[in-house]
């Protein structure tokens, strides 16, 4: 895609994708966020003959949508993420400001209850996990963490004193602080000393050297080394850093804790599709339960919107919407 990555009258700027790439870095946009639109931008332009994006226009965004939809018969939250990364194409990287992105009609995302375990369900699965796998579900249903959230943590991030966790730069890059459970407070510090101990053995190694975020590393240039910023759960193996190309200890891969939590739930013999985000959901659902005001769940689990966080009202363990059925007023 050499020729069509690089407008025709601009040949010495660097390639189309490689300028996308260099604009997400600039923007502290999150690898994950910059695989997926980079794999979008690709199909986008491939699928129309390898045509510059300067070149196409409103028809050939909703044409490639609605092959989506057609063909490939997309859920409407995945073509939305298709179209986003179209707009940050057009908008950030190639500086147009075309009045007919704001017409391209986005697909509507059916509204769906989420999926919530029982009490008893929950303790089902959380039985069917042990060791490193066992203590990361216990933070996404004790704390309400997402998967990356829970992947993500620094050793610096757990207060015990305070029996709190803080959450740096979540969804939405918004920081926040939630609950963190007394049951797990020893077996997080047993962790943690062996944690410590492989970090040691790195930095004996040579290595012992973590990713830190938005240019710090160039900031305070031996903070990377220090136990504070290590994971608390990294990786069993050392790694090349895909964008400094450094061997590093990363954090451990969230498929990780997704298949072990998938095996638990099949194991546990429910038939709920169950997945590590619904330890999150339960969460939620549980304190509504538990009587907590709407307010302090909202901000226990980062939601900009208290309507997103009214959701969870429509699933409590109450019947429909907490109404008894006449039927049971029967004699």
């Amino acid at each position: 895609m050499d020729a069509q990555e690089s407008h025709p009258c601009s040949s010495p700027q660097p390639r189309l994708l490689d300028q996308v790439r260099d604009v997400m870095r600039r923007k502290h946009y999150s690898i994950r966020t910059e695989q997926t639109y980079i794999q979008w931008i690709r199909r986008f332009i491939l699928f129309h003959g390898k045509r510059h994006p300067l070149q196409m226009g409103a028809a050939e965004v909703e044409t490639f949508l609605t092959h989506l939809a057609v063909k490939g018969q997309v859920s409407a939250s995945t073509q939305n993420q298709a179209l986003n990364a179209i707009v940050f194409l057009y908008r950030q990287v190639l500086q147009r400001e075309l009045g007919w992105l704001e017409n391209v009609e986005r697909a509507k995302r059916p509204v769906k209850l989420p999926v919530v375990f029982t009490r008893a369900e929950v303790k089902a699965v959380l039985n069917q996990l042990d060791g490193t796998k066992w203590l990361m579900a216990s933070l996404l249903y004790g704390c309400g963490l997402r998967l990356m959230e829970a992947v993500r943590l620094r050793v610096k991030d757990l207060d015990f004193a305070q029996r709190q966790v803080i959450v740096r730069h979540g969804k939405g890059g918004k920081d926040r602080i939630t609950m963190l459970p007394q049951r797990l407070i020893e077996p997080l510090r047993t962790h943690l000393v062996k944690v410590k101990a492989v970090h040691e053995l790195d930095i004996a190694e040579g290595f012992g050297r973590v990713y830190l975020p938005f240019a710090l590393e160039r900031k305070y240039p031996n903070a990377n080394r220090e136990w504070g910023w290590q994971y608390v759960f990294p990786a069993s193996k050392r790694s090349m850093d895909p964008r400094s190309q450094v061997m590093r200890r990363h954090h451990i891969d969230p498929t990780v804790l997704q298949r072990a939590v998938k095996h638990a739930i099949r194991k546990a013999g429910l038939v709920k599709p169950g997945s590590c985000h619904t330890f999150r959901h339960s969460f939620a659902t549980h304190l509504l339960e538990n009587g907590y005001d709407i307010r302090t769940v909202q901000e226990l689990l980062g939601h900009s919107d208290v309507n997103t966080t009214m959701l969870y009202t429509h699933v409590l363990n109450r019947g429909g919407r907490g109404v008894h059925s006449p039927l049971d007023a029967m004699q």
